[in-house]
């Protein structure tokens, strides 16, 4: 299994993040897992993505110290690897995590020292994304984004990314911010198509995006479905959060398989896997089971997101050798 779009604040387990309030004395709203989980979890009729979003506030207020981060991202990472993953991109805001004051440098050493650390000795691989945060007065805070992932890439960090509130925040308006990274030759995905239509789609491919988290309503242009399917522009699409935050109103009417067959670079991910309670087998099962996803498909599916993943080209052979010979 292969995930390119994982949040890491919205991928805690409910007891890493308990393990963490203990550490730090930060009081919870409950001590049980199982009751945690309630406030980590969106519920199946989430009302927007804005509401979804709610869910990141818990895990946010545990990863303000290095430690905390370190050993966020090492539990994260162990707990992907016990899943039998291959590969992943865990992507997370180095800016929402400075309440404390630390530097976005020291932060992304923290997490990259507990991925280090979990992918010791293992066939398990996994990078960073960070992502700049869509909003109003954070400009100098996502070109040091930029900038940061620039200083790491290639030693750990793979690429930058655009997320938050889409519908609030146009994609066009952070153009600035890509700018950079084309200049200082970092490589991005940019949340587009999800809470907004098309037009953010074409924003994000105007801006040099080389791939598209999620871009669900693509569909609603025809000549933007083709110019993507020309181009082969992945989509990193994420069945079960699309249908929490209403980009498709269910998942019988989600495009995925659609788009795959109409010959999209089209790959699975599950965005955040405890707000949307998920895996990667989960998100696979569900497409086989209420889509009817062949096993072909099922294997396009993984060979797509080889293609698609921030990788070298030696690391991409790797990854498709391994899956052309389980697969």
């Amino acid at each position: 299994m292969i995930d390119l779009h994982l949040h890491f604040d919205g991928s805690l387990l409910p007891r890493t993040v308990l393990e963490l309030a203990d550490e730090q004395g930060i009081a919870l709203p409950s001590r049980e897992p199982d009751e945690l989980k309630l406030f980590l979890s969106a519920p199946a009729d989430c009302a927007s993505l804005n509401e979804y979003l709610e869910k990141f506030d818990l895990p946010l207020l545990v990863l303000q110290t290095k430690e905390a981060i370190r050993k966020g991202m090492f539990t994260l990472a162990s707990s992907l690897k016990e899943q039998g993953m291959l590969y992943a991109e865990i992507r997370f805001a180095p800016q929402l995590h400075t309440r404390k004051g630390l530097t976005q440098e020291q932060i992304v050493k923290a997490a990259l020292q507990g991925l280090g650390e979990a992918m010791a000795g293992s066939f398990f691989k996994a990078k960073l994304i960070l992502c700049c945060m869509r909003g109003a007065e954070n400009r100098e805070e996502n070109l040091q984004t930029v900038r940061t992932a620039a200083a790491f890439l290639g030693r750990g960090v793979a690429a930058v990314d655009l997320a938050g509130a889409e519908a609030l925040y146009p994609t066009g308006d952070f153009a600035e911010n890509f700018s950079l990274a084309k200049e200082l030759g970092v490589p991005f995905t940019i949340h587009a198509g999800e809470a907004d239509g098309p037009e953010s789609v074409r924003a994000a491919l105007r801006m040099g995006a080389s791939r598209i988290g999620h871009g669900v309503r693509a569909g609603e242009d025809a000549d933007l479905l083709r110019e993507l399917q020309e181009l082969q522009i992945p989509l990193e699409m994420c069945p079960s959060s699309n249908v929490q935050t209403k980009a498709v109103p269910c998942l019988e009417k989600h495009p995925v398989l659609e788009y795959l067959r109409k010959g999209l670079l089209v790959t699975v991910n599950t965005d955040n896997m405890t707000v949307s309670d998920t895996t990667m087998t989960k998100e696979f099962r569900l497409l086989e089971e209420r889509l009817g996803m062949t096993a072909e498909e099922h294997r396009r599916l993984l060979l797509n997101a080889a293609d698609a993943a921030f990788l070298t080209e030696e690391e991409r052979w790797r990854l498709k050798d391994v899956i052309q010979n389980v697969c």
